[in-house]
């Protein structure tokens, strides 16, 4: 097995683009990563709507959703209050 780092959203996305033809697994994964790192690419979270904030947090639990079970899952409303989104 082989591990890729890769740091940067436009880097990141470019990478995907360029894999998603051959990825035979993850591919929701990786276009739910693909749309994110779009959104990120062009503002910080400090400059991004509540509403682009609530949809990356969307993207992020379906990411999750399509990982294996694991103990350490955010649920919506941790990741709301972890960029606060809650009232």
């Amino acid at each position: 097995m082989t591990e890729l780092r890769i740091q940067g959203f436009s880097q990141v996305r470019e990478t995907l683009e360029t894999f998603l033809p051959y990825l035979r697994f993850k591919q929701i994964q990786a276009r739910a990563l693909l749309q994110a790192c779009s959104m990120l690419e062009g503002s910080t979270l400090r400059t991004m709507t509540p509403q682009e904030m609530r949809d990356i947090v969307d993207l992020i639990l379906l990411i999750q959703s399509e990982n294996y079970m694991s103990k350490a899952r955010k649920t919506k409303d941790d990741l709301y209050q972890l960029l606060g989104l809650t009232p």
